[in-house]
């Protein structure tokens, strides 16, 4: 279901080239973070309970990453933690890197 150290051979993926998770969503985890609406906070107290995007208090230069990418997760079973879409990263909207990217998302 992920692309990551071991298996992408240093590279990001076409979408939908593994199997999707249970919601029919591809590329969940691993193959490149994705870049959220929230702002980065140091935990989940006081978020919104509604599936909103975070956009008050925390730390505004600070966008969240979430899923992991091609480059994290070796052989190590530690490392498999980073590709949940659950884990949060955060790092300034000007980096730019190969294993950084952001989801098109349709609303009917």
């Amino acid at each position: 279901m992920a692309w990551y150290g071991v298996n992408s051979g240093n590279t990001t993926h076409a979408v939908g080239t593994k199997q999707p998770n249970e919601f029919g969503l591809y590329d969940m985890h691993g193959n490149v973070w994705e870049w959220c609406q929230d702002w980065y906070h140091d935990s989940y107290k006081g978020a919104p309970t509604d599936g909103s995007a975070w956009l008050t208090g925390g730390n505004q230069e600070y966008p969240v990453l979430r899923g992991g990418s091609w480059e994290d997760a070796s052989i190590f079973q530690s490392a498999f933690r980073y590709l949940g879409s659950a884990f949060r990263y955060n790092e300034t909207r000007d980096k730019r890197y190969g294993d950084i990217g952001f989801r098109v998302v349709a609303v009917r």
